[in-house]
């Protein structure tokens, strides 16, 4: 992918509306670019392309270091973009699923970017914020099961790195030291353009960054409680 294709990514970029006790921000944006009809490379999906209304869709993989309950962290946003340079349509994924992230009206579309709240500690994204109140453990996860799922794997990464018990526990330690509850109150965050990489280089990348992060936890001397 060259350049041209990183900085139309960046020029349709999601803005992100994060709650103000957010404790976790992307490192780094995977993004693919289709031209007709195409398998996503990461996610379980055919983009949304539409023949005949859509010049390309926007991929893109926001990866965070940490969910407040594991360890790495990715999420989806598709922006699909006309003919006439203007976003058409757009989807969002939410807990390994995804729903529409632009409103019937318009409203949280701010020139060639789509305003998408962010899921405090959890990164999965909605156009409405009250959705997440329906979520069982919205402020749970965030406080008292900080860090439960320990190291996680996805498919894109299978076999990539170690997963064990002990793993579990360090990042669960860690992640502890980060419970908040939800405050209500969402700021943006725009991702700087040096974040924007293709979904090749994050693949290769995303492993290296789990192992010495692991290796980081490991060095941590233990609480005395």
């Amino acid at each position: 992918m060259g350049m041209d294709k990183l900085q139309l990514a960046g020029e349709y970029a999601p803005i992100l509306l994060c709650d103000v006790r957010e404790p976790f921000f992307p490192v780094r944006i995977g993004v693919s670019v289709f031209e007709e009809p195409g398998e996503s490379p990461s996610f379980r999906r055919q983009v949304p392309f539409r023949q005949g209304r859509d010049r390309c869709v926007i991929e893109y993989a926001i990866y965070w270091d940490y969910d407040i309950q594991h360890l790495y962290e990715l999420e989806y946003v598709w922006v699909c973009v006309g003919e006439d340079g203007t976003v058409t349509y757009c989807e969002a994924s939410c807990h390994g699923k995804y729903w529409r992230g632009l409103r019937k009206d318009r409203s949280n579309l701010s020139g060639k970017r789509v305003k998408l709240y962010c899921q405090p500690g959890k990164h999965a994204m909605t156009p409405i914020a009250e959705l997440f109140e329906l979520i069982p453990n919205f402020e749970t996860c965030t406080d008292e099961d900080a860090g439960d799922a320990g190291l996680i794997m996805t498919s894109p990464f299978q076999g990539m790195y170690e997963m064990s018990e002990q793993i579990d526990a360090l990042v669960r330690a860690h992640l502890q030291a980060y419970r908040f509850k939800p405050s209500g109150t969402y700021v943006p965050y725009e991702a700087p353009a040096e974040l924007f990489v293709t979904w090749e280089q994050l693949r290769e990348e995303v492993p290296v960054r789990i192992r010495r992060i692991v290796k980081e936890l490991a060095a941590i001397p233990p609480t005395i409680s």
